[in-house]
This record gives structure tokens, C-alpha cells and sequence, in this order.
């Protein structure tokens, strides 16, 4: 044994006895994955120092003895590392490049045997060896853009020269996983073989570069070099890159265009000064708001997955499920459900619905059949997977019923008790609802343990959040089957506790009543949609009410009314309420807020229309100048601090859980974090001042709770501290 750590062992021989080849193997001890954590890094340094020190070796093969190779770097030390300033995140990175180049500069051969996924740091060291082999089925990419960073152990430096400056900056800028056949066309890597034989192939490559057939010095020099593109290449691959990821990525997320800024700057550097680059561009990113909040979002998505794990860990799978309602919502939960797996039946009262349900799921595959993610038969065998039916008769091997019928609590309620004399006791009930409280549906079901909300997003195949409710009479067994199954559809569930409008809902109708405010002090709503846009949603709240639907606004608006009369009940029509009056439903009807026309591709595009500012001109009591500043005051501080209240009333178990839930459930801004991670980087103290002055003007909407204000006068924040969140 060369060396051997808590991570990592180097030991001298292959398994055909080849004795003058040292094999470096990553095996974090009590980890199921390979992370580079400052440890690790660490005992990579002293591992590399103990292999040059060996004396007769003529290569080294890379390698990992778990399912991934390394999956990057430990992002819990980001935060903490980001605490300590530009100049000893540059240090940080200037010993990692050390080690790598340490790699690099070896006396012989190396080559690095992937064997599944190797992202980030894990892509970056086999970078920095002679040679790549990689199984089938393995990935490879440098995702760090992802996190608002850009790759800063030497990503940004050797790729390029490896793979060519466009694909490394589509690869660096995009933030790509990519397939093994991928890699090889792009030279990424050098062979790819079945999982089995990844060990003889890497021992194979090492033999030919041995007897000079593979020039792995001809390698490095290439890698340590200059990229070699003349000015006028220079300029035609970096601008229009710069442009054309600019537009992509847009104006809150910095990194992708600083990626190949750095990629450009070292264009013509040797490997020192190249990485140098690297270096101090890594380290102004990681001193951004942005970084910090992808991170922590990041960090947050763990947290989430963590607690449906362990609710997973507790249920039976669900073999066969059941959809009541075969719309375009019923269409789209089957679609998922048998895209990812999971039988489904289709069951409608009448026979046009379910074709309506089936033409949805059809025209789903048919998009995805499009894309290449499934091939004809691929989509005729998931396809496969949904049976529609008119009667309960195919329901005795079902596990989990979603009723997804009209929102009615009287029309839900009857099909919720017919179903449950159709299945057998043990299956779980759900349904899908927006905004009927769960307790209230089970009053009428002989076993209320068995039922809980299973609130999808729409539309149900690209909004990544399932909310699982919990009512008062919900049993843990039922949570837990119905996490499993939201998880094997491929979904995000957070669990919550009944209440008007859940945890999304009940969030998003305090910022509408921010909007409706606006409206009455004369604000403009194409203004304040290009405010919001602006301050990084994906959609302003007059186009969102327009997209969601006026009439399903105005129904939830009555319930949270209803549930939080003191906050969101309002004094004669709202202008949401003046459209639906005039059968301005949104995208729906063609007109809302806005008229809408078809675009070349089919598609509804929004434009200015008199008859609604004519409308909207009804509920103006005062014109008031406001700037972009006081609009999103008025319509941030209502979503935020009903995001503190649904954290205190315990209708979420968690910060991270409120604030992924907005984000996956309503595009909230991702650079900015959260609602509640927001209030914390505007100051709890700077935030209850902006709240309450508000609320001397606009009432219960605006003003913060008591805790709230205790945090204020103590000093803490929503999140632990930076270092430790």
C-alpha cells in the first residue's frame, strides 16, 4: 500500500499483476458517494506527494470504488468558504491547482477510469490526467454555473484545449451532464466501454502509451499551452458565444457569461496563468448575493429530498394508480405517472374526457419522442401504461387513487365517497386540489386515515412541486404512500398541514393583494408586470393571473377571503373581479389583462388591449406615483410575510421547505433564494421597517408578526447563519 486514507487508497498493481502501476482509488468511509471535501482535497495532496515519492512506477490509474466516480466538490463548505474572503478562496483554489498539476506533471502516464458520474471537481481531475475511459453508462460535466459559480479547479483552463473553445463553453455555460457517447464525439474522453471491462480498458491505454503508441506528452503540452485560435477565431467563438448565453441565461445569473470571459482571457495564456485567471474570476462569483443563494437553494433542495426520503423509507410502493378525471389536468397526472413507471387508469363519466385525457398524454410523449428523450417505442410502451375506463370495475389492484374532478367541494366530495366503496381498504385516497381543505373532503369518507391533498402544479409535466396535505384525521402510512408515489412520478412533494390555500396558494394571494392595491392607487399592471419581471420572475402578476386563469383567481381569492378575512378580504370589486365579470378569463378566453393572439408557432402572445385599462380604470381610487423600488415593496413584503406566518402557524415543518416550495411551485426568483431567505438578506430589522411602514398606510396586509419583530430586535435571521445554514 502507497497510501491510504479516510477517502482514498493507493496501491501498486492491477488485477493481472501489473506491479509498476499505481491504482488511486476514491472510497469516502461512511459515505454512499465521492465528494471533494477540503479532507479529502487534503488527503488528494498527500496521496499524489506519496505516488511521486514511489520509486519504479510507470502509470497511474484513477478510479472509484463506489456506483459514482466523485459527484464534485462538498458544497455544505461553500458557504463557509465563501465567509473568508477573495483572497483565501484564491488561496484555496492555488493549492487545489497544485495538486492537480501535481497529477498532470507525473513522471509517466496517467489515465482515469470513470465509472459513473464525475461532475465538477470529479470531471476536473480527470481532466487533469493523460487519458479518460468511461463506462456506458456514465456521465461527465461541470455544472458550477448552476450555483452561480464557474469551474475553479482548472475546468475553465483544460477543457477548452481538450474538446475546443465552443464545446467547452456549451458544456461549461450550460451546465451540462453529459452522456459518455457525447463525450467521446467531442474528445472529451478517449474510450467507452461496458462497466465491466472500464479496468482493462484503462490498463490498455496505459500499455499503448507506454510503447510510445499514445503520446501522452503530446497531451500535456496541449493542455499546458495556449488554446491556438488566431484573433479573428477568438472573436467569432467568444462573442457570439457572449451573446448567445447572455440571452439564455439573462441578466441575473452572471456566471455562464464570466465562464467564458475567463475561457477567452486565458485563450492565450500557459496553464499558470490561465488558471490564475480562473482563480480570481471564481472568486468574485463566489462572493455574489447570487452564488450564495443558489447554493443555499441547493442546500435547501437537500433538505427536501432528505424528508421525503425518510417518508419513502416508511411506505409500500405504489404498482398500479388510479387518475378520476381525465382532463387536461387528469391527462397530464397520468402522462407523468406512466412516463416515469407507474400504471395508471384514466377513469372519466364520459367518453370525450377521456379522449381529451388520452390526446393530452399523446400530445406530451409526442414532445418528448421530438426532443430524443424517448425513441417511437420507447412512447408506445409508456403509452401503454395508462388505461382509460368509464367504471370503477378495473380498480381492485389499485394503491393509490388522485381524484382530480372539478374544483367543487360538493361534486369531490361524492366522487371521493364512490371511489372509496369501489377499492379495497388499505388504498391510500388523494386529491387534487388548489384550494378545498382536506378536512373538510374527508367528512364524508368511511376512513379519513387513508386520505390526504395531492396538490400538482400546472402544468403537471413541468412544474417540479407536488404539495402532499395533511388533514387533521390523515395518518402518517397515507403521507408517506403518497410522498413515494409523488417521488416515483418524478416530483418534489412537501408535506404540509390543511389550511386555506395550503402553503403555494396561501403564500401567492397576499402578493395578488399587494397588485390589487397597486391597482387602486393608479398604478399601471403592464408597468408593474415589467417591475416584477424585472426583479426576476418569470411573469408579472397581471400576465400570471392571465395564464393561471381569472376565474380559478377569483374562486381561490374567495377562499383565502374567506379563511384570512382580516388580511386578504377587500372593500367592493377588485379588477381581477371586473374581468371575470366581463368574461375576461385570461389565456383561456383569449382576453384578460391582456388580448391574446397566436404567434407563428401556435402559441398565445400577450398585447396591450384598451377594454382592459378601461376596465382596470373602475377600481382606481387615487393616482399615485410609485417607483420600481415601491412596487416591489408593495408586492414582496404581503408574499413574505405570509411566508412567515404559514413557518409559525406550522403549515410548513421548515425554512428551506417554504422556500423551495415557491420556487418550484411558482417560479419565485431562484437567484434570490426565497421569500425567507430574501427577508434575511434585506435585514429582519431593515424588512419589519419597510413592513410597517406600509402597514400604516395599507393596513393587516403588511404588518408583521409579533415574532417577527422579536427577531428584528434580537438580530436573528431565518437562516442560522451564512456559515451554517
Amino acid at each position: 500500500m502507497i497510501y491510504q486514507g479516510n477517502a482514498i487508497t493507493v496501491a501498486r498493481g492491477l488485477k493481472d499483476g501489473s506491479d509498476a502501476i499505481a491504482t488511486l482509488t476514491f472510497d469516502l468511509k461512511g459515505e454512499s458517494i465521492n465528494k471533494l471535501s477540503s479532507a479529502v482535497v487534503a488527503e488528494l495532496g498527500e496521496a499524489v506527494a506519496a505516488i511521486r515519492a514511489e520509486s519504479g512506477l510507470e502509470g497511474l490509474v484513477i478510479g472509484s470504488a463506489k456506483e459514482a466516480f466523485i459527484v464534485g466538490a462538498d458544497i455544505t463548505e461553500f458557504h463557509g468558504m465563501f465567509e473568508q474572503g477573495a483572497e483565501q478562496i484564491e488561496a484555496m483554489l492555488e493549492r487545489v491547482h497544485g495538486i492537480f498539476n501535481a497529477i498532470e506533471d507525473l513522471p509517466f502516464p496517467t489515465v482515469t477510469a470513470i465509472n459513473g458520474l464525475a461532475l465538477g471537481g470529479g470531471c476536473e481531475i480527470s481532466l487533469a490526467t493523460d487519458f479518460r475511459v468511461m463506462a456506458e453508462s456514465a456521465k461527465i460535466g461541470l455544472p458550477e454555473t448552476k450555483l452561480g459559480l464557474l469551474p475553479g479547479w482548472g475546468g475553465c483552463v483544460r477543457l477548452p484545449r481538450l474538446i475546443g473553445a465552443d464545446n467547452a463553453i456549451e458544456w461549461i455555460a450550460g451546465g451540462t451532464e453529459n452522456r459518455a457517447d457525447a463525450a467521446l464525439s467531442m474528445g472529451a474522453v478517449d474510450a467507452v466501454v461496458p462497466g465491466e471491462q472500464l479496468e482493462d480498458a484503462a490498463r490498455d491505454i496505459l500499455a499503448r502509451a507506454q510503447v510510445g503508441e499514445l503520446d501522452y506528452q503530446g497531451r500535456r503540452a496541449e493542455k499546458n499551452g495556449p488554446l491556438g485560435l488566431g484573433p479573428i477565431e477568438q472573436m467569432m467563438a467568444f462573442e457570439t458565444a457572449k451573446g448567445y448565453v447572455a440571452g439564455k441565461a439573462g441578466p441575473h445569473y452572471p456566471a455562464p457569461i464570466e465562464a467564458i470571459k475567463v475561457i477567452q482571457k486565458g485563450a492565450g495564456e500557459s496553464r499558470a496563468r490561465a488558471q490564475a485567471i480562473e482563480s480570481k474570476a471564481f472568486a468574485k462569483l463566489a462572493l455574489s448575493d447570487v452564488a450564495f443563494n443558489l447554493v443555499g437553494l441547493f442546500m435547501n433542495d437537500q433538505v427536501v429530498k432528505k424528508k421525503a426520503g425518510q417518508y419513502e423509507k416508511q411506505a409500500r410502493p405504489v404498482k398500479q394508480a388510479a387518475v378520476l378525471g381525465a382532463g387536461i389536468m387528469g391527462g397530464g397526472i397520468a402522462y407523468q405517472s406512466a412516463s416515469k413507471g407507474t400504471p395508471i387508469l384514466m377513469k372519466d363519466i364520459k367518453e370525450d374526457a377521456i379522449e381529451l385525457g388520452l390526446k393530452e398524454s399523446r400530445k406530451l410523449f409526442a414532445k418528448q419522442v421530438e426532443r430524443g428523450k424517448f425513441s417511437t417505442e420507447q412512447m408506445a410502451e409508456r403509452l401503454s401504461n395508462i388505461r382509460p375506463t368509464l367504471s370503477y370495475g378495473d380498480f381492485g389492484n389499485v394503491d393509490l387513487v388522485v381524484e382530480a374532478v372539478v374544483e367543487n367541494p360538493n361534486v369531490k366530495g361524492k366522487v371521493l365517497a364512490e371511489v372509496e366503496e369501489a377499492v379495497g381498504e388499505e388504498v391510500i385516497l388523494t386529491t387534487n386540489t388548489s384550494t378545498i381543505s382536506i378536512t373538510r373532503l374527508a367528512e364524508n369518507l368511511k376512513r379519513p386515515e387513508n386520505f390526504c391533498g395531492m396538490h400538482f402544479f400546472n402544468p403537471v409535466h413541468r412544474m417540479p412541486l407536488v404539495e402532499v396535505i395533511r388533514g387533521e384525521k390523515t395518518s402518517d402510512p397515507a403521507v408517506a404512500v403518497t410522498v413515494a408515489y409523488a417521488r416515483a412520478m418524478g416530483k418534489t412533494p412537501i408535506v404540509v398541514n390543511d389550511c386555506p390555500g395550503f402553503l403555494v396558494n396561501r403564500m401567492l394571494f397576499p402578493y395578488f393583494g399587494g397588485f390589487n392595491f397597486l391597482l387602486e392607487k393608479g398604478a399601471d399592471f403592464q408597468r408593474i408586470d415589467k417591475v416584477m419581471e424585472k426583479f426576476g420572475w418569470p411573469m408579472g402578476p397581471a400576465y400570471l393571473l392571465d395564464v393561471v386563469g381569472i376565474d380559478i383567481a377569483v374562486h381561490a381569492g374567495e377562499v383565502m377571503a374567506e379563511g384570512f378575512p382580516e388580511r386578504l378580504a377587500q372593500e367592493g370589486k377588485s379588477a381581477v373581479q371586473l374581468m371575470f365579470d366581463n368574461d375576461r378569463l385570461g389565456q383561456k378566453s383569449d382576453k384578460g389583462f391582456y388580448a391574446y393572439e397566436e404567434d407563428r408557432k401556435g402559441k398565445p402572445k400577450k398585447v396591450s388591449d384598451d377594454d382592459a385599462y378601461a376596465l382596470v380604470k373602475q377600481v382606481v381610487k387615487e393616482e399615485t406615483a410609485f417607483s420600481d423600488e415601491e412596487i416591489i415593496a408593495r408586492m414582496m413584503v404581503p408574499l413574505c410575510l405570509e411566508a412567515v406566518r404559514c413557518l409559525e402557524d406550522g403549515i410548513v415543518g421548515s425554512v428551506a421547505e417554504a422556500d423551495m416550495a415557491l420556487i418550484y411551485g411558482i417560479g419565485f426568483p431562484p437567484f434570490r433564494g426565497g421569500a425567507l431567505r430574501y427577508i434575511d438578506a434585506m435585514g429582519v430589522d431593515a424588512f419589519v421597517e419597510q413592513a410597517e411602514r406600509l402597514a400604516e398606510e395599507l393596513g393587516p396586509l403588511y404588518a408583521p408578526t409579533e415574532r417577527l419583530r422579536q427577531m428584528a430586535s434580537s438580530g436573528e435571521t431565518f437562516y442560522a447563519s451564512k456559515a451554517q445554514d
